[in-house]
Order: C-alpha cells, then structure tokens, then sequence
C-alpha cells in the first residue's frame, strides 16, 4: 500500500515510518514542515529505502498537500503533523489554532475531494487515520478512574484544546460526508529523537550538563508513560486492522508521578554515568512554580485496542527508560545539533500575561 504520513520528520512521525520501512514492503511518502521539532535526521536510517520519499510542505497550504496527494495517489494517509507543547501553546496559541485545526481541516478536504474520486475498489479500502492525544480528555485529578473512548472531552490548555477541536472536524467529516475516518488517542510517549523540550530528554540532557532539573509544582503529577516505538506498532495496527469511524485509545500501562520519573532518570545516570564531584543527580532536582492550568493525572484505558486487535506495550516503563537513556548517551551530537540555538531549553509557558 502507499502510505501518505503528515509529520513524519516529527517524534512519533518518524518512529512510525521507519517501523513501516524495517518492517513492511510499503512505500510512504512523507510531508513535513520541518518546523524546529521536526529533523530529517531522525529517519537517516530509512532515507535511502527506494520506497520512501520526503516532501516538505505546511499542511495548511491546500495547493500543495493536494498536488502531493493526486500525484502520490495514497492508500492510507496518517496525520500527525501538529503543533504539539503545551508549554509553547501557553505562550503562543495562534501557531497551534493554525496547524491543529486549520491544517486538519484543510488535510480533510483534500482528502475527501480525493477519495470521491477514487474508483469503487481502491475507494473501499482508503483511511483516513487521526493521530491524537489523550490529553482531550481533560484532568482526571485525585480519582481512581481511566479515560476510555467514551470519555467526555474536557481540554485544559490552548494545545489540548487544539487537538480536541481537530478530533471533533475528523469525527464531522466521517459523520456528515461519509469520510473512512480512524482516530486514536494516545498517552505521553517518549524514547529516541525526542526533541529536548519535553521532559525526559530535557532531564537527561540538563543533567549530564549538571544544570538544575526543574519540577513544576511539587511533582506529584500523574502521567501513563508508552515507549514511541510501542506507539509505532499500535498504529500500524490500528489503520490496516482497525474499523472505520471508531477511536482507539493507546496506552503503556505505565503510570508514574513526575517526580518518579525524574528519579529514575538520575538513578540510572549514576550508575551509566556518574558525576565527576561524586553527587548523585537527584541533588540537581529543583521545584519550580507549577505551569498554569496544568493537569493532575492521565491514565488510559486501553482494553479496546487489546480486546479487538491484540496490541500491547512490549516495554515496561523500565526497559523503556533504560534503553532511552542509553540512546542519548549514545547520540549527544544529535542533541546538539537539533537545537541549534534557537532553544536551549529554557522554561516556557510562564509569561502567559505578556
């Protein structure tokens, strides 16, 4: 099949293409911005495959993404492209409101003009998979309890409300123009070629630098941990295998209290690599004022995709770690060279009343 992937150069973008690559005979075609979080490096291993090609192109110009699509002709497109810090959403929305839901809707018009005009055969077959975050969800605060896909959306920030808004368009357009829509939802991934923004990566990398490792609040948020490469084989799954119209809730059965992870993270560099002055890590942790409006606990549910199509997390959050800590080690360079001074990951999303 020919896989059109929106994103691909981003986190789980480019997990999912090289697992399509390593693992099946398609041919994916991938369309990205390549804005600060998106690095072509990630997918070097795969860059050569004689079935995969890359253009760089903003989903939100119509012209371009229909041409690729008329050209590419896809079985299956995959969107993850998106703006995607709740950080940098607090300081600056408009990006999010543009890419998240303008850049959806655009991507689901081209789609449906392309596929009205499929012949009845290919036609049947074409998907259009929603990649989303359970973040929609809302805050599940001090409960007991998991978000199933059911589950009411309630988004806190300017990123999850981005998200929730491009979720309801791609439901919209199943609804109302018949469009062969799957949408799954996903918990925090992590693993290799995170961009150093996001938590773990910025507290390996701030810690090998001996920098103080910053916890918002007092750390006692909840989050369910799905290692990106386990993320890569749900979805996979869920677009060859998965029923149209339905949403798929995607996660590591891993939850952990920020402060847990931060933890971890030290105690596994002092064994891999210890500081020179003898201290362990943990003496770099530093609390630091909570980010505004940020959510308590996320948990997901994910019996339906185990039920129906048989996936579950290979990783534990243990071996998970280890191997992404290891992998950093391993790749500092690659660190270096994706910030490339434009962020050198300082706090963001305090100075919301500018």
């Amino acid at each position: 099949m020919r896989f059109l992937i929106t994103g691909g150069a981003g986190f789980i973008g480019s997990a999912l293409i090289r697992f399509i690559l390593k693992q099946t005979h398609h041919t994916v075609l991938n369309v990205d911005k390549l804005t600060y979080a998106g690095n072509l490096e990630s997918l070097q291993e795969v860059e050569q495959y004689p079935n995969y090609q890359f253009k760089q192109i903003d989903i939100c110009n119509k012209d371009q993404i229909s041409e690729s699509v008329r050209t590419f002709k896809p079985d299956i497109i995959m969107h993850l492209a998106a703006e995607s810090h709740v950080d940098r959403s607090i300081d600056g929305p408009a990006e999010f409101i543009q890419t998240n839901i303008v850049g959806t809707y655009t991507l689901l018009e081209v789609a449906r003009k392309y596929w009205l005009e499929l012949e009845n055969d290919v036609k049947d077959k074409f998907r259009f998979h929603h990649i989303s975050t359970d973040e929609v969800y809302g805050d599940l605060g001090s409960t007991t309890d998991f978000f199933t896909e059911s589950t009411s959306y309630a988004p806190s920030s300017p990123y999850s409300a981005s998200k929730a808004s491009s979720d309801h368009l791609v439901r919209a357009w199943h609804r109302t123009y018949g469009l062969p829509v799957i949408i799954t939802n996903c918990s925090n991934n992590y693993g290799p070629y995170h961009f150093p923004e996001k938590l773990i990566p910025l507290i390996i990398l701030n810690a090998l630098e001996a920098k103080p490792l910053p916890v918002y609040g007092n750390g006692q948020q909840v989050r369910d941990w799905l290692f990106v490469e386990d993320h890569a084989r749900a979805l996979y799954k869920v677009v060859t295998e998965g029923c149209v119209g339905e949403a798929y809730n995607i996660g590591g059965n891993n939850e952990k209290k920020n402060i847990e992870v931060i933890e971890t993270i030290c105690k596994i560099l002092d064994g891999l690599k210890p500081q020179a002055n003898g201290q362990s890590y943990k003496e770099l942790i530093t609390f630091v004022k909570d980010r505004p409006g940020h959510d308590l606990r996320y948990a997901i549910d994910a019996t339906k995709i185990k039920k129906e199509l048989g996936w579950s997390p290979i990783e534990t959050f243990e071996t998970g770690i280890q191997k992404t800590i290891e992998w950093y080690l391993n790749n500092l360079d690659w660190c270096h060279r994706v910030q490339d001074g434009s962020y050198q990951r300082e706090r963001l999303g305090v100075n919301n009343n500018v």
